[in-house]
């Protein structure tokens, strides 16, 4: 990913987060800059939290990604 592009995506993320949870900047832009940089055990957890056990998922989580590459 671009630095620019990385960082585009951290600053929109913290202001979502600060927006969302009404905590202070630095809080919400050192949790953004946590998610993007631990993406794929976000991602496994979003997956299995919003999966159906008797279903399977139609999209592996190894395929998807926090961000349009």
């Amino acid at each position: 990913m671009q630095h620019s592009s990385r960082l585009r995506n951290i600053m929109g993320m913290s202001w979502e987060i600060q927006r969302k949870k009404k905590c202070i900047r630095s809080k919400a832009l050192s949790s953004a800059w946590a998610i993007t940089q631990n993406e794929d055990i976000t991602i496994y957890y979003l997956v299995k939290k919003h999966s159906n056990e008797k279903y399977p998922n139609k999209v592996k989580p190894q395929e998807l990604s926090l961000f349009k590459s």
